[in-house]
Formats: C-alpha cells, structure tokens, sequence
C-alpha cells in the first residue's frame, strides 16, 4: 500500500521516514524499541551524544571531569536550554530526570546506570553524580534514553508517553498508532540554525518491500531497514542513494528460563536444551538464505565492529550433538516449543528457515506472528517459552549485555542467573581499562556458550535507503537517523 495523498503537500519543508516497526511507549525511561529511539534522537536532548565514530560528545552537558577515584562525574550544564514547555532546563531538572530514570516503577533504565548511589546540585548549572562503585559505562549510557532530558512538570502527569515535552529541536505533535508520529520543529530550540525541516513524520512500515515501494514512489523521503534482497534495487534506481554502515546490534533467540508462569517442568530450563536448540541452527545458511549474505553470524552480544568482540569462532551446525544434548536432558523427540516473532516478512522467513533447521534434531517449532512492541511486552511479562529479538547495540560493551544477562538486568526476560557471570559483568563495570574489561568479557562469552541464556543469531548491517534530494545524511553505527545537518534538495 502507497501513502500517497494522505500525506501534507511540499510547500512546507516535511522529511518522511521509514520505520521497520511502530515505536513502543514515548517515555525514554520505559521505552525499550529501536525504533522509539529514532523519535527520541530528534525529541529529547541527552545529556551527551555520540559523533558518527562512537566517541562521546556534548549534548545538554557542555561539559564533564571524573573525579580521581572514578567515583564522582561532575556535569557543567548548557544554558540558555528550555523544554518544549516553557519550562527553563538547568541542574534541578537534570537531578529530576536522572533520579526518575533510578526509581520510576517499571524503568528500564535502573539497571543501565545502577551504578549512581545520588545525584547531588552543586550549583544552578551543574550536577555531580556519585557512583557506588566507579563505572566506565555509566557516560556511554547517558548518551541513549537514560540521558533524555524530560520536562519536569510534564513528567509528573501518568499520561506523559501520550504527550511527551523534552528539549530537542523537534516537539511532539500528534501520534496515531500503527500509522504515523508526527514532530514539528521547536522554534526555541538552542541549535536550531542546524535542522532544517518544519516537520517530521515517522511512518511505521513493518513490511521492507512496502518502505522501499514508498521510497520509491517519492511517499517517503528516507528509510531505515532495507532488505538485502532489495540492496540492488535501490543501487539500480537513479533516483535513490543507499548507505550502509556495519551495525553494534545482534537478533537472537531469547529462551525464557524463570520469568511469568513458566512450568517447573519446562525443558528449557535446562541449559543442554538450550544449546540442543542452538547447535540444531545452521547460522550460515541462514545468513545466505533470507540476507544473501550480507548479515555475519553472531555467537555473542559484542558486534565486529566493537573492540571488545570476542574471537571465538561460530560453531557449525552439530546436528547429532543436539540429539545427544536432548537425550542427556531426558527429552524424548520431538519436543513442541513455541517462538514468537514480529509480524514482518523478513523476520517470519527467518523463523520459518529455523523451523526447518530445528526439526531435524527433534524440535517442532510453533512460530507465534506478534506485532512487535506487543512480543516486547510479552517478553517482558515473561508470557512466552521462546522469543526472536534482538538489540541494537551500543558503543560500551555493557551496554549491550550487562542488562540482558545479568541477574538484575532490567532487560533480562528470562531470568537467566549466574553469579559468577554476575561478579565478571560487575568488574567489566568498574575499570575504565580496556586490558582489564576484555579478558572479563572473554569469560562472560565463552560461559554464555553452555548457558545459553540467548542464542545469538546474527549482527545486522544497517542500511538505509534516501531520495537522492535528501542531503547530508551520515549512516551512524548505532542506526539511528540524526536529523542535524539534513536538507532536502529543491
């Protein structure tokens, strides 16, 4: 289906673009899909950014120091910065949005920066953080939605996702579910000389041939997620450009271990069940198959752009191993397992090429189509046996694993415990040394292996599809759209 004429004219300066999926909640402290924070980048100011190498930036902090024992991180704050609201950012507000994010019911965000003991004013534009323990993530973190700046006043009332206020150089206008996230431009905004658009409308496509039809069709100016089968497509129309960069994020399998109501009996509480399902998968082929293979395959969190990913080879498909692991587990063949997956083409052909791959070590695979922030919200509620999802990765290496998989993790769906894991996540944590963290990380991996709380699939290239008009556009690591510096040419 074409957008066509539901969309404004161009006689005021709009960009359109392409999201795989519908964003989840706008509350950055409860929010938890990939595409929410494309919204976000152009929504929400943090506190730092990143540039287009991963390397830290200023954002609504102009600046920063660590005190000697790594334990205190001193913030001078921006000034001059309003919410969208009226209402003036300074260090009380920054305080406010920090200690939200640590005591929120239901923030996903506590576990990201667990670390801060208090966050203390020290001045009308400055705030000092102080940590339990010192942290070589924690700035990492503040660069994502655990950095969003909110306005107060507005993130008191419960109905803030609906109605979201926060500082960036776009406000929120208006959302229509399943269909549309419409931003306008803030006109107080204290960089605004760098975005040049009136208006931003974020349109959910689940379907990548869908997005590309758009694009192609001029409906949309820009889009996240283009199929591989697509990449020479788009390389073959004149009026389109592609860039593609090799992204932080991994997809895998999620197997729910402890979390809901998950029978006592359940075989995948058993971690030779688990890596009976993981040796079963020919991960290859799958990348050949459904991504002709531009994906790479993955057997951990950490992507091969990360300094941090661990040199251990990806097992091939052991078939008779899996039987064998099944066997020592007292499972008799075939088991029934049931897998939820987003309601998309790509993601369905993945789990269809699983189905066949898994069958023939013994598991009959159920795959359950779900929209995607609805499986996110299942996973989290722990209803669900398995879940294909993934993360899109981030720049630390704690950022893409520590709340996946450690025991207090807020995004751990699974429940998956391991002290010892636990205790290495923890050291990773506090040494800003890289020769220190990888040999901990080397050993978190390789336990992972036998454990299996998640069976890593595959690391996605990001890869975007644009008008040839829009200028200026710089695929980021992270795969997320920064709107500075974008113009759409006449």
């Amino acid at each position: 289906m074409l957008l066509g004429a539901a969309l404004p004219a161009h006689s005021e300066s709009v960009l359109r673009i392409g999201l795989g999926a519908d964003p989840d909640m706008l509350d950055p402290h409860l929010a938890r899909t990939y595409y929410g924070r494309f919204v976000f980048a152009s929504l929400c100011d943090r506190l730092v950014d990143v540039d287009e190498h991963l390397k830290v930036v200023p954002g609504l902090a102009k600046s920063w120091a660590w005190s000697a024992d790594g334990k205190t991180l001193t913030m001078d704050l921006r000034e001059g910065v309003t919410f969208h609201d009226g209402e003036k950012f300074d260090a009380a507000a920054a305080k406010y949005n920090l200690d939200r994010a640590l005591t929120l019911k239901g923030s996903l965000r506590k576990s990201e920066i667990s670390s801060v003991e208090s966050v203390e004013v020290t001045g009308p534009m400055q705030i000092a953080l102080h940590l339990k323990t010192p942290d070589a993530a924690l700035l990492m973190q503040l660069t994502d939605r655990a950095g969003a700046m909110m306005a107060p006043e507005a993130a008191k009332k419960p109905d803030f996702a609906a109605h979201p206020v926060c500082s960036g150089p776009y406000k929120f206008d208006s959302r229509v579910s399943q269909d549309r996230i419409v931003l306008t431009r803030f006109d107080n905004y204290w960089n605004k000389g760098a975005y040049h658009f009136d208006k931003i409308i974020y349109l959910p496509i689940p379907d990548a041939s869908v997005r590309l039809a758009n694009l192609r069709a001029g409906d949309l100016d820009l889009t996240e997620g283009i199929a591989a089968s697509d990449v020479k497509t788009v390389e073959a129309d004149s009026k389109l450009a592609l860039a593609k960069v090799t992204g932080l994020g991994y997809q895998g399998i999620t197997f729910n271990i402890n979390n809901g109501k998950v029978p006592a009996n359940d075989p995948f509480k058993d971690a030779r069940v688990r890596e009976a399902f993981s040796q079963a998968i020919d991960r290859d082929a799958l990348n050949q198959v459904v991504f002709e293979g531009l994906y790479t395959p993955a057997n951990q969190a950490f992507s091969t752009v990360s300094p941090y990913h661990v040199n251990l080879p990806v097992p091939p498909r052991d078939v008779d191993k899996a039987k064998a692991l099944l066997k020592a587990a007292g499972v008799t063949a075939p088991l029934t397992v049931n897998l939820l997956v987003p309601n998309n083409p790509t993601s369905q052909q993945v789990g269809q090429v699983l189905q066949a791959m898994v069958a023939e070590a013994g598991f009959t695979l159920n795959l359950q189509m779900t929209e995607f922030a609805t499986l996110l919200d299942r996973q989290q509620s722990g209803d669900y046996q398995l879940s294909f999802s993934g993360w899109s990765g981030r720049p630390d290496p704690d950022g893409s694993i520590y709340g996946f998989i450690h025991s207090n993790g807020t995004l751990n769906d699974g429940r998956y415990s391991n002290a010892q894991v636990d205790e290495w996540l923890t050291q990773a944590r506090q040494s800003t040394d890289q020769a220190a963290r990888q040999p901990l990380y080397d050993k978190v991996v390789k336990q992972l292996q036998t454990d299996m709380p998640i069976a890593y699939l595959y690391f996605e290239p990001r890869i975007f599809g644009l008008n040839k008009r829009v200028q200026g556009f710089k695929p980021y690591p992270d795969g997320i759209v920064r709107l500075a510096g974008l113009t759409l040419a006449k």
